[in-house]
């Protein structure tokens, strides 16, 4: 009987330089998207490649629907038979071969119609039927990105592996792919693990986030969870860019810390007009679309806040605040 589905049991990784991952213990749920965040040379990665057989750990195991993992010392072509991962990399890509090539070669020739449906199939999952006949070498590297993905899914792999996929895509190709994605996973029951640096990314993407610091995993849950309760300030600080005050500095806040550190989320601090209490001036406003951010300053304290309706105030304008919420560390 199979009790888990992906699973690393007290794994650790040590590289001669340092860094690596240390002692880590998690389970992957199937047909779910699972994140990795961290700051850079958290682990991320070694994780990832650990999970896919792609190096050994030092000790523990990765095991697979209750089976070990093999790693590059045991298996002759590393990576489990049921995975696939996408990196940023083209490496594995045809450059002058047509995109309906470079997804179908991995697909066996002793049917040649189920080999042309197949590749067919997963390139309209990807909203990428009008790029068949196109060399990759002319494509966008959202482009590309797609057309590596598509190869990894042609095979119909349990657990799709992406080491950080979207880095160098542009937001308009990166909103669609992720939306893709998301809908393959409904659709097929496909597990995901991804790496990412992206806040918005992890936060609109993944079912469950796991945090790693300096190898470790520090905290993991639901995202909305995580965001908006957590545990860690090191965690607040990877999902937004909060505000960040010592304990005198939240005074200017009329905050009273009993903690080291107070940390308020743009979010929950609105600016108002008046003329009673404490004023802030506006230094700068900076011009995000639909909503503005507006940096404030009081005695040498500064705050990141945001602002919906544009253009209420300019630079060197005073606004009262008002603080919904802050958490201490």
């Amino acid at each position: 009987m199979v009790t888990s589905f992906l699973k690393a049991i007290s794994v650790s990784k040590a590289y001669p330089g340092g860094g690596g991952v240390k002692n880590i213990t998690l389970d992957i749920e199937p047909g779910q998207i699972t994140a990795i965040i961290g700051a850079s040379g958290s682990g991320k990665s070694t994780l990832l490649s650990l999970l896919y057989g792609l190096q050994s750990p030092n000790s523990g195991e990765i095991r697979f629907k209750d089976e070990r993992v093999w790693g590059p010392g045991e298996k002759l072509i590393p990576g489990h038979d049921a995975m696939k991962m996408v990196t940023q990399a083209e490496d594995d890509l045809n450059l002058f071969a047509k995109v309906e090539d470079n997804v179908s070669v991995l697909l066996p020739n002793t049917n040649l119609q189920a080999k042309k449906n197949k590749t067919e199939k997963v390139l309209k999952q990807l909203n990428m039927l009008h790029l068949v006949d196109k060399r990759v070498a002319d494509l966008s590297g959202g482009e590309k990105q797609r057309v590596a993905i598509a190869r990894a899914l042609v095979t119909q792999p349990e657990v799709l592996l992406l080491d950080e996929p979207f880095n160098q895509v542009d937001t308009s190709f990166r909103d669609g792919l992720q939306d893709d994605i998301r809908q393959i996973v409904k659709d097929t029951g496909l597990t995901v693990v991804m790496v990412s640096h992206d806040p918005g990314e992890v936060l609109s993407m993944a079912d469950m986030l796991l945090v790693l610091k300096d190898g470790e995993i520090i905290e993991a849950g639901n995202p909305k969870k995580l965001y908006n309760d957590p545990h860690y300030l090191y965690t607040a600080r990877l999902l937004t860019n909060c505000n960040v005050l010592t304990t005198e500095e939240a005074t200017i806040c009329d905050i009273k810390a009993n903690k080291t550190h107070v940390m308020l989320y743009p979010e929950w601090i609105e600016a108002r007009d008046g003329w009673g209490g404490r004023h802030w001036t506006v230094k700068q406003v900076l011009f995000k679309g639909f909503y503005e951010e507006l940096l404030v300053e009081n005695d040498g304290v500064t705050l990141r806040i945001l602002n919906g309706h544009g253009g209420k105030y300019i630079e060197g304008s005073k606004v009262k605040l008002k603080i919904g919420r802050h958490l201490e560390y």
